[in-house]
């Protein structure tokens, strides 16, 4: 089947957008799918060169993109970072916590030290990401924040304990905040991929017998790939979800 024309969506034009992650897979698609709507679009990663290149390329193409070079588990230089995207791109209008690290590792060879890490990198950095852009939303009436969940712990999937019980937590974050700051016309939701078709999921994990799980689990026959989790994006950050809020999205092919 043809993929079809993605959506526009004109509130987003000039809107202030900024993303965690965003220099390759999922992360790589979220910046290209908002800048190329025209969005002020900043994004994140401590892959200055993938980072680089990116915003480089949609720079020539017209787009207003700004890469900054940050290690998100920094948690102070990270709302430094935020803030000066804003004085750079705008009151930051949507906030997409996305980056994450996904690394396979066992109960028994778990260390405190690595567990910190990994909270860290996994769902550390989006709640101060979003103590950093609430006033800022607030300020401007609104706003939309989209933290990244997982299909993984709702199927129960094994091998990385650390990250499953993270994007679980992220749910919960979810519904909090959209509690809290839902008075201030400020929408919280979870985009949960399924298993998407990154290279570095078609590199390290994605051999004949995942093929095969991922034909007898999803309903639906292709793959998932970063430009479909950019269009769930996309949709939750525009006006046209103006009365979305405490939800998950799923994209993963029908699958949970």
């Amino acid at each position: 089947m043809k993929q079809a024309e993605r959506a526009i969506y004109p509130d987003l034009q000039g809107r202030a957008v900024f993303i965690s992650g965003g220099a390759t897979g999922i992360g790589a698609a979220l910046v290209e799918a908002f800048a190329k709507q025209g969005a002020n679009t900043g994004f994140v990663d401590i892959d200055s060169q993938a980072g680089d290149a990116l915003a480089n390329r949609l720079q020539q193409a017209g787009c207003r993109v700004e890469f900054y070079h940050c290690d998100i588990t920094d948690i102070k230089g990270y709302q430094s970072t935020i803030r000066l995207a804003a004085e750079h791109l705008g009151s930051i209008a949507v906030l997409i916590n996305n980056a994450a690290n996904d690394v396979r590792h066992s109960l028994a060879s778990l260390t405190e030290q690595r567990y910190d890490e990994l909270l860290d990198v996994n769902i550390k950095h989006a709640m101060f990401a979003a103590q950093t852009v609430a006033p800022m939303m607030k300020e401007i009436g609104g706003g939309s924040i989209i933290n990244f969940g997982s299909v993984g712990w709702m199927m129960a999937t094994g091998g990385y304990p650390t990250y499953g019980m993270s994007k679980a937590a992220m749910h919960g974050l979810t519904r909090s905040l959209a509690r809290d700051l839902g008075q201030y016309g400020i929408r919280v939701n979870t985009l949960v991929p399924g298993w998407v078709m990154t290279e570095k999921q078609l590199r390290l994990w994605v051999d004949e017998a995942a093929e095969e799980k991922i034909k007898q689990g999803q309903c639906l026959p292709n793959k998932v790939m970063p430009e479909h989790i950019a269009n769930m994006a996309l949709f939750l950050a525009s006006d046209s979800a103006v009365m979305c809020s405490a939800q998950n999205f799923i994209v993963d092919g029908g699958w949970v």
